[in-house]
Order: C-alpha cells, then structure tokens, then sequence
C-alpha cells in the first residue's frame, strides 16, 4: 500500500512554483525573534501558555532558549544540557522536562524561575517530551523504548519496548502512534493494555515527524525519503492520502480552525495543506531559511514559531509566522 501511495503521490502533485501562482501565501511572517549568540542545530520547541513563553532545544549550543513572546524577546539561555532533543512544559506539575541526547538524562526544572528540580536517566539518546493528560504522565522518547514517567515523584513506572529508536509519536486517547524510522515502521499502541502492533512502510523511509487529525481519525506521518505526507486511517493504520513534500521535514501540525496541515523543512520551507474528505492538498510553500526544520504550532496564540538556526546570513531566531484566512 505504501509504494502506491508513493507512486499517486509523484503523479497527483503540481511544481510548487505553479501552486505559488496560484494560491495566496496561508501563512505571513510577523516578526523575528533573536536568539542570541546560538550556534549549530536547533530541535525542538514547548510552550509555557501561563506564562507565555517559549522554549527552545538548543541541540548545538548545549542550551536551553527561554523566549518571552509577550516583550518580543529572548532571555539568556540556560547552559549545562548535553544535546537537549525534546522539551515540554508539564502544567501538571509547573516544570520544564529537557531530554538529553548526549547523555540519555532528562533534567526537570521548575516552571517559574527554570531552576533545576530533578533528574531521571534513561540511559541512552532521550529524544522527544510528550504529555499525556489523560494518564497524568509524561512519555519521552530514548533508546528503542518510550519509558512512562509520573511528573508527581519524577520517577520512570514503566517503558514501551520498540525495535529501533522512536522519532515522532502522538498520543491521542488511549492510543499512542510512532515513528520507528530504523526500523521501516510505524507502531500502533494502546496505553492501558500494552498491545501494539506494527505497521511497516515498504518503499517509504525516514519517518520522523508526525502529528493526530482528530477530527477524521488519521495519522499523519511525514517521509525523508522520498519527501511524503502521507495520512494513515486511525483504526487500522491504512493509507488514505499521500502527497508530495518539502524535503528534511522535521516537525508536522494540524491547524485544526483552518483545516490546514504545516510541515516544516530542512530544506527552507514551511508547506502548507488543505484538509478535504479526499486528503490532503498543497496550498502553498512558504519560504523560511536552510536548516530551519522544527517548528511549533501553538492553537491558542494562533502562530506557527518555527526555529531558524544561525547562518552566514541570518543570526539564530524564532520566527512567528500568523496563519492567514
């Protein structure tokens, strides 16, 4: 099924310079955050509503960017990370949880002044920080294992075993989806069983960001190799859709208001897809800079802040991009 997509696909989709004739730009560039002094790659961002800020993995510069959205600027970021991946704001507990690539530690903070609280050590590549609600806990990606952790005694209870490194995964409900790119696979889970079971991805490769449409049941599921967005049935993970996207994807939103999909490339762009009954659409390629592959979409302040990693010719910043109608 997955070289079938593939194949519909290659066929179905325009050039993205005929879809920038014809379309206007879905998303316009408010303003540009500076940094600071940040250097080399930049992961993945969270949000702290409460008090409007966004936080940066600042992979590269072994730092944690801490930017104030409501003065329209960055703190000085917090050093001592060894390749922070993932960060997430747990409202459950007001901390900050950062996963280490480096050294396989996530390291708690405290929401209000972002000093350090506590410390848990899976052992190995702690990539992404999920919050699951409905369970009071926190899921992080590391190893070849997502490991379940209670943000009330900071301690690990349990782990889901995979056959390779998670990259992307969602929770929604009971069910949690991820990506296993090394091991040519998405997974299918249920939280409060422990059953899952495995769907491989014959032809496509690379599978790292992925994102829920809860509104037609469908995972959505971004490609490398070669450049796909491709949505999945929520029950038993057949493809629907499949289209054409930027290339180095690295993060994928659903603008649930709109009906519009967000990926965002490592190659210099945002794309950005229509949502109809009959999948998912290109409106449009948004240009953004070499490099600049994670992003965050933020449905309560309604912006798309997307991590622009320092160049030759731009310095390192947050740029907040404002959906259009």
């Amino acid at each position: 099924m997955f070289a079938a997509a593939i194949l519909l696909a290659a066929t179905l989709m325009l050039p993205a310079s005929s879809l920038a004739q014809t379309a206007a730009a879905p998303l316009t560039l408010e303003t540009k955050i500076p940094l600071g002094r940040v250097s080399g790659r930049i992961d993945h961002l969270a949000i702290d509503l409460k008090r409007r800020r966004l936080l940066v993995a600042e992979l590269g510069n072994n730092s944690i960017g801490v930017v104030d959205l409501a003065a329209g600027r960055a703190r000085p970021p917090i050093a001592g990370f060894r390749e922070p991946q993932g960060v997430g704001y747990i409202g459950l507990t007001d901390s900050v949880y950062v996963a280490n690539g480096g050294d396989g530690s996530v390291r708690v903070l405290s929401g209000g002044d972002l000093t350090p609280v506590g410390r848990i050590d899976l052992g190995e590549d702690a990539d992404n920080v999920r919050v699951d609600q409905a369970h009071r806990q926190v899921l992080i990606g590391y190893g070849s294992a997502i490991a379940f952790v209670d943000p009330s005694t900071r301690t690990r209870t349990g782990d889901i075993k995979l056959d390779a490194h998670p990259e992307g995964f969602q929770i929604d409900g009971d069910r949690l989806f991820v990506n296993v790119p090394e091991a040519h696979a998405i997974v299918f889970a249920d939280l409060t069983t422990g059953a899952s079971r495995s769907i491989p991805t014959p032809g496509a490769a690379a599978n790292f960001p992925m994102a829920v449409n809860r509104a037609a049941d469908r995972v959505l599921v971004v490609f490398r190799r070669p450049p796909l967005l491709m949505a999945l049935s929520g029950a038993e993970g057949r493809v629907v859709s499949a289209a054409a996207t930027c290339g180095d994807a690295d993060d994928l939103f659903v603008d649930d208001k709109r009906r519009r999909v967000y990926v965002s490339c490592g190659e210099g762009a945002v794309d950005v897809f229509a949502i109809d009954k009959t999948g998912d659409h290109r409106l449009a390629r948004v240009p953004t800079v070499s490099g600049a592959r994670t992003s965050l979409f933020v449905p309560e302040l309604d912006r798309l802040f997307v991590a622009v990693r320092a160049t030759a010719h731009e310095p390192a910043a947050i740029w907040v991009f404002r959906p259009t109608p």
